[in-house]
């Protein structure tokens, strides 16, 4: 398994991430992660529409809530032809409550509790705390990624602004 050292700090202090890691362009690998009802679900179900992935380390901690919150108001507003997918290592228990005591029942999030296969093949597994690093990947109908952002403080949120007109231009 390749690491990858310098692209995420933790408090400034530098993370290793697992996997290669996927860049613009590149089609994304068909995961299977795990719905809150425990259900397993692959990427692949998505096809055909704009997917907004929003990765957090943890659905418990105040920026994850806020970029999780603040993604699905803005994405929710681009219609249907855009979904938003939450992915973390949270259980699918706590991500359900979660989504409960948000008041976002309907939110899509999926965990990768399971195997970390998402974190491998998309490169934001941390090796040491077996988190998911905070990034973004938008991905057009067709299963490419259009835009990718690994955000490189893990307490700092991401470029919301930058995923979001990307995500407009797939769907004009």
């Amino acid at each position: 398994m390749k690491e990858r050292m310098g692209l995420v700090k933790r408090n400034g202090q530098p993370l290793i991430l697992l996997g290669t890691g996927l860049k613009t362009a590149d089609k994304i690998p068909d995961c299977e992660l795990t719905a809150t009802d425990l259900q397993p679900v692959k990427l692949s179900c998505f096809r055909g529409k704009v997917m907004v992935i929003s990765v957090v380390p943890s659905l418990d901690t105040a920026v994850c809530d806020k970029q999780t919150r603040k993604f699905n108001e803005r994405v929710s507003a681009l219609g249907e032809k855009v979904v938003l997918i939450t992915v973390s290592m949270d259980l699918p228990f706590a991500q359900k409550r979660w989504c409960g005591a948000a008041g976002l029942p309907n939110a899509i999030t999926l965990s990768d509790h399971r195997s970390g296969a998402f974190g491998e093949s998309f490169g934001v597994l941390i090796k040491d705390i077996r988190l998911l690093a905070r990034a973004v990947f938008v991905v057009d109908a067709h299963g490419k990624i259009a835009y990718e952002q690994i955000v490189p403080e893990l307490t700092d949120e991401p470029d919301y602004e930058s995923a979001l007109q990307k995500a407009k231009q797939l769907i004009k």
